[in-house]
């Protein structure tokens, strides 16, 4: 009596008599970053958190910028020399905390459930892997907030009609300017969730980097401190964003598109950080 599991005898070849061999259909070469940022883009769009980290952006850019604007116009209020397109900012300021929180996770959530390790096994080239999160991460929030802030701009154009009519330069900073400032601090949150590989100490991280400074000025009373205080609200999260609308805290500060090109060198800094992390430490 045998079993399914009895081992059939060893049935010696014969001589002259080769076995034949399989060979795959799959044509086997060398992984390339293509390869990695489509793993990348199946994991970002596969996990829940995103859905729900993207839906409350979306709902925060336009539902509160379009409130704004249906508010605004009911009051029949009179804006004065005031951008109408800065409304969108409330919008913008809160939707930016989604942004970090997907940014973080993006790289520090695979460290908590220990996707990681199979993540290296497949690429073990970490600057690759580093590389094609950075690029999907980007392109994803860069593509959402510039349709999102676009649509609100001109909701809100249409709606405010006693403001000035804004010019093409306000325009291109009020969506594309501020699309790419977004993407690029939600950059620097997965830059930190390399580094502290952690995700609520990398989101607590981030939220100190954009209210602290302010809450630290408002402390600062003391005329020996009036230096330290104006260059916290100057060069803060929230006034750099500002100054996209137009809206500076003083004539020292960044206006136009400088704040793009100081969190852009931040950024660079902080990646370059979370790649020298990843090929010195263990998983």
């Amino acid at each position: 009596m045998t079993t399914p599991y009895q081992q059939q005898p060893h049935v010696p070849q014969a001589p002259g008599r080769q076995l034949g061999t399989y060979t795959s259909p799959i044509a086997v070469r060398r992984a390339t970053f293509g390869d990695a940022l489509a793993s990348e883009w199946t994991k970002i769009r596969s996990v829940r958190s995103t859905m729900w980290t993207l839906g409350v952006l979306i709902v925060l850019l336009v539902g509160l910028g379009l409130l704004i604007g249906f508010v605004v116009r009911s009051q029949d209020g009179h804006m004065g020399d005031t951008p109408v397109l800065s409304l969108g900012f409330y919008g913008v300021l809160l939707g930016l905390l989604c942004v970090i929180t997907l940014g973080v996770l993006t790289i520090s959530s695979e460290y908590g459930t220990g996707m990681i390790r199979t993540t290296l096994t497949a690429c073990p080239s970490r600057g690759r892997i580093l590389a094609a999160k950075s690029v999907v991460f980007f392109l994803l929030t860069f593509v959402i907030v510039a349709i999102a802030t676009t649509l609100v701009a001109v909701v809100q154009a249409s709606l405010v009609r006693n403001a000035p009519a804004p010019s093409g330069g306000e325009w291109l900073r009020a969506t594309l300017g501020i699309s790419l400032y977004v993407a690029m601090v939600g950059l620097l949150s997965l830059a930190v969730g390399a580094l502290i590989r952690h995700s609520a100490g990398s989101i607590t991280v981030m939220i100190g980097v954009v209210l602290l400074p302010l809450v630290l000025a408002l402390f600062m009373f003391t005329d020996s401190l009036s230096g330290v205080r104006e260059f916290l609200l100057n060069y803060s999260i929230p006034s750099q964003l500002g100054a996209f609308y137009g809206a500076t805290v003083s004539d020292s500060g960044p206006s136009g598109w400088d704040p793009l090109w100081i969190m852009t060198g931040i950024t660079a800094v902080a990646l370059g950080g979370a790649f020298l992390s990843l090929n010195s430490r263990d998983v």
